[in-house]
């Protein structure tokens, strides 16, 4: 008799069902999410037959979390069950749309009973792909909290002080820069700017750090804040000074918050042994090592996670869908796909242009025949994702002439 196991997972507790392949409900528990409570679980998954050679699989709706963790030990098979498709299961066993925790646990367990082989399993990677996905990972949040951060800055300086954004925009990355960051603490306000020497410039842009051109760059800065402005009421600057300050107290911790999560992957990309594939793509160096790490953290370590290239591709978002219905029939981008290994893709595709000959071309002849910018790429991502899939499965390094064949005369003379 096949058994099935669903938990209904709560920030506290936890119901448990296990039903049989016929559809009886053998048992129902509700735990809670400590040690005593995962005792709980394994003793009832133990009284109905689960051994280390022959666990019970379980449907879940996270994949993260201590339980997670615990019930991947061994062979078991963890399903992580998306929420809306759980939701969209309940509704063919009752139309009156009732729910409740110990009811979406039966659901779970069903699930698996009638359509098991429908569902993938959580992938089998390594304990150092899995740090490496949640170093990536975090890397990216903090960029982008970096930038949302600058952005909220940039709006307020717009409102009081347009003179650090004329003075900050011809850096790269603006108001990230530790020159920007100090600045700005020591004139939170254009009056105060304006009353600055080149001495007190000079030393804020040492302070930060700058070693070169400091005299040249003090000079442009001091013309910059004495130019003519427009200015706040004196209190309301003031205030949006203070304002700023506070702003900028967080954007100074999300700025220290990415450089350590960077030194942190770059620290253990390189011990993984499928780093040195994933560098000899063209494209994937271009950062450093940050892009090829989110790259790894989005497709793992596990072999037998997609049955071939196009599954990578479909999970990627980079290859095209059909919706036909009757005599119509369109081709169309995806919509469901991983929302970080797909902007990733689009900065691999991007810095491929310059680093492969083969990728150029290949973008220059899907743009000719029509494709937009953004088309072009995603089309250049799909074969390129295809080519790691290859190379990660055989463990061989990027070959560019296998990739993209001998170079026509006409793309030499286009990199040249």
């Amino acid at each position: 008799m096949l058994i099935y196991c669903g938990i209904d997972w709560a920030e506290r507790t936890h119901d448990v069902a296990l039903v049989d392949d016929t559809g009886r409900l053998l048992a129902k528990r509700h735990i809670t999410d400590d040690v005593a409570g995962y005792k709980i679980l394994l003793e009832l998954l133990a009284e109905y037959g689960d051994t280390a050679e022959n666990p019970i699989p379980v449907a879940i709706e996270t994949s993260r979390g201590l339980l997670v963790a615990g019930l991947r030990t061994g062979m078991r098979k963890v399903f992580a069950i998306n929420p809306m498709a759980a939701a969209r299961y309940g509704d063919r066993h009752s139309v009156s749309r009732k729910k409740s925790d110990p009811g979406d646990a039966l659901v779970l367990a069903n699930i698996l009973r009638t359509d098991m082989h429908a569902h993938r399993p959580l992938p089998d990677d390594s304990d150092l792909g899995r740090a490496i996905t949640v170093l990536a990972r975090a890397q990216q949040d903090s960029l982008w909290n970096r930038q949302q951060l600058s952005n909220q800055l940039r709006s307020l300086l717009r409102e009081y002080y347009p003179a650090a954004l004329a003075a900050f925009a011809t850096w790269t990355n603006g108001l990230c820069r530790p020159e920007a960051r100090e600045l700005l603490k020591t004139a939170p306000t254009p009056s105060r700017a304006a009353r600055l020497t080149r001495t007190q410039i000079q030393a804020a842009l040492k302070r930060a750090g700058r070693q070169r051109g400091i005299e040249a760059e003090a000079e442009r800065l001091r013309e910059v804040f004495r130019g003519e402005w427009a200015h706040q009421p004196p209190l309301v600057e003031t205030a949006l000074g203070k304002q700023m300050l506070a702003l900028l107290i967080q954007l100074d911790a999300a700025c220290a918050a990415a450089d350590q999560l960077a030194e942190a992957v770059e620290e253990a990309f390189p011990q993984h042994p499928d780093a040195e594939i994933l560098l000899s793509f063209p494209g994937l160096g271009i950062q450093g090592i940050q892009l090829a790490a989110r790259v790894l953290a989005e497709i793992g370590d596990d072999r037998t996670r997609f049955a071939d290239a196009r599954g990578l591709k479909a999970y990627a978002g980079s290859s095209p869908i059909t919706r036909a219905s009757g005599k119509k029939s369109a081709i169309t981008r995806r919509w469901v796909k991983n929302d970080r290994l797909n902007p990733a893709g689009y900065l691999w595709a991007f810095a491929s242009l310059r680093a492969s000959t083969g990728a150029n071309a290949h973008y220059r002849r899907r743009r000719e025949e029509g494709d937009w910018h953004a088309a072009a790429q995603r089309n250049l991502f799909n074969r390129m994702i295809g080519q790691l899939y290859h190379c990660l499965k055989q463990g061989t390094a990027y070959d560019e002439l296998l990739a993209f064949g001998a170079p026509s005369a006409e793309a030499l003379v286009d990199a040249a």
